[in-house]
């Protein structure tokens, strides 16, 4: 059995880990007030302050919930999917404007939104957004309102409109009942999560390349130095970094290989 730390004092990582918060949900309750800022120098929390907060803690995780919050792109992305429009990222701005969603926190001074409140907003409201802007084009939607809105790369729509024959208007845009009878189709559905399963696994094959490279010449540059070929000992650090990454794509590797049915 494992002797157990009795701290005196936490940094950020072992105050959200006694609390059982995530990174973000620490720094999101530190911005709403739940969570009480550090009481000692230096950005730490002393352990009386820690053991008064976990109710706190309790409160984030109730209000904010688990999964982390998303940008702009990825928001205008999954209320497109909900509500089978194009749905853009300006979009999502007015409905804040509007009051019909919340800015809960920023990453790198970009604004992000939980995906809960995003899913709970009114689809008429997103609706009327989206028809404003649109205005006489509503009915219709380019190519890449259509990848949207079928949740797919923009060359995969090229190719399912290819193969269902949708034909475009003259400004090059498709009758929008068209692309949302698509999106019902199950089948289509399966097909457009598979390959985007199959691509996103070939990227994290590359990846995974790119870092067994770096080990590699690591390697390289350390035999250089025990042949006496080179003065200077190469670096543990990128090593060190290298190898964590490695074990996360590996990881990550797995999961899109056996996705869970």
């Amino acid at each position: 059995m494992p002797a157990q730390i009795n701290r005196t004092e936490y940094g950020a990582h072992q105050f959200a880990d006694h609390l059982g918060l995530t990174r973000w949900q620490l720094r999101v309750g530190l911005e709403h007030g739940i969570l009480p800022g550090p009481d000692l120098d230096g950005d730490r929390w002393s352990a009386d302050l820690a053991e008064d907060a976990r109710e706190a803690g309790e409160e984030v995780v109730a209000r904010f919930g688990d999964e982390p919050p998303i940008g702009s792109a990825r928001a205008a992305d999954r209320l497109a999917a909900r509500v089978t429009l194009d749905v853009e990222r300006r979009d999502i701005e007015v409905l804040v404007a509007q009051g019909a969603l919340n800015v809960v926190s920023t990453f790198r001074g970009h604004p992000v939104y939980l995906m809960r409140d995003l899913d709970r907003l009114d689809p008429e409201a997103v609706r009327m957004v989206v028809s404003t802007r649109k205005g006489p084009l509503t009915d219709t939607v380019d190519a890449g309102g259509a990848a949207t809105i079928l949740g797919c790369p923009r060359r995969m729509f090229d190719r399912i409109a290819g193969e269902r024959e949708l034909v475009p208007d003259r400004l090059g845009r498709y009758a929008l009942p068209d692309v949302q009878a698509l999106r019902r189709d199950e089948r289509l559905a399966r097909e457009i999560a598979e390959e985007k399963r199959h691509l996103a696994l070939e990227r994290t094959r590359r990846s995974e390349a790119a870092v067994e490279d770096v080990i590699r010449a690591w390697i390289l540059r350390c035999s250089a130095y025990l042949d006496g070929d080179a003065d200077q000992q190469p670096d543990i650090g990128p090593l060190s970094r290298a190898l964590r990454s490695l074990g996360t794509v590996r990881a990550e590797i797995r999961r899109q290989e056996h996705p869970a049915s």
